[in-house]
């Protein structure tokens, strides 16, 4: 069966806008692909410098994933760094990267442009990243468009040291744009993430997410007035999560007047509860047992470690080194 690699950075409560571009249709694949989901906490160290919440974030979303459908028998998930392979990779592939291609990365300009911390790690991502994709050898790499890049430049730093070595020895990646992934907005209209602080957690308490749902701005149109819901985050999250015929009642009420925003917000919040209630009371039961939840984890490492040893001792042979 061919393998599908997806990486997940520990950096808060998965959203909403996390579940519909990254987390279903990956899940969607463990029917055709062998799938390895890896934790990727040491690329968060460039930015998180909190020990517990890290712990806690990596138990967060471990719990998530298989709340939400995540095979742990068939499938691995592992935390990168219980995997020393990769970082030992990422050694071996800096030594045959130039500067100019790191310096070309989105995220180190953008991180210069927002005038934010600018670390080695920072500077160096795309390498631990290229690490974390060669060391498996997978047959697809899903990405959204925002992330085409980190591949290319995997493909680029196995070539560079295939290259060095005059050796095919590492398997050039292709980058799988997957055009499913949705980009939703957030309460503040704009892209829903974490670092904007404008995110509707997947699993936070009924008392939160009604909350949350009521703080959408609308406009402050009459009770009588007629009202268009196209356009609207609520028309959004209502379309994705609610049933064609619970959308179109909603909007032919809104359009007809007698019925306010207010109402239509109480709507939405039924309609995305009742979405993930089941999930949501299995997510508490697993989240409470994070001796479980680190067993996955260990499991998923020994496997993944399998893999990568293969690879890894052909990169070691290659260079002059014994293998492990």
């Amino acid at each position: 069966m061919k393998r599908s690699l997806t990486g997940i950075r520990p950096s808060g409560n998965p959203h909403l806008g996390n579940y519909l571009g990254m987390i279903k249709p990956a899940l969607e694949r463990q029917a055709s692909f062998h799938c390895m989901y890896f934790i990727a906490d040491m690329h968060s160290l460039t930015t998180l410098k909190d020990p517990e919440a890290m712990r806690r974030f990596t138990y967060d979303l471990v719990a998530t994933w298989l709340a939400l459908g995540f095979d742990p028998k068939n499938h691995i998930m592992y935390r990168q760094s219980d995997i020393p392979e990769v970082t030992e990779l990422a050694w071996y592939l800096s030594c045959c990267t130039g500067m100019g291609l790191l310096e070309k990365s989105h995220a180190y300009k953008d991180a210069l442009a927002g005038d934010r911390e600018v670390n080695h790690g920072t500077f160096a991502y795309p390498v631990l990243m290229a690490a974390d994709i060669l060391l498996y050898e997978p047959d697809i790499v899903p990405v959204g468009k925002d992330q085409k890049q980190h591949v290319e430049m995997s493909r680029d730093m196995a070539g560079s040291f295939n290259a060095a070595f005059n050796q095919p020895v590492l398997k050039l990646p292709e980058p799988v744009i997957d055009e499913r992934v949705m980009s939703i907005p957030g309460l503040d209209g704009r892209k829903m993430s974490k670092s904007y602080g404008n995110e509707i957690p997947i699993f936070c308490s009924q008392s939160e997410l009604k909350k949350l749902v009521m703080s959408i701005k609308t406009d402050s149109s009459a009770l009588e007035a007629p009202k268009v819901l196209a356009g609207t985050l609520i028309s959004d999250l209502c379309s994705l999560f609610g049933t064609e015929a619970q959308y179109k009642s909603l909007n032919e009420r809104l359009t007809n007047g007698g019925l306010g925003w207010g109402h239509a917000k109480v709507e939405l919040f039924e309609i995305v509860d009742a979405a993930f209630s089941v999930q949501r009371d299995l997510y508490n039961q697993l989240r409470a047992d994070t001796n479980g939840l680190e067993q996955v984890l260990q499991d998923g490492a020994t496997r993944a470690r399998e893999i990568a040893r293969g690879v890894l001792n052909k990169v070691r042979e290659t260079v002059g080194f014994r293998s492990m």
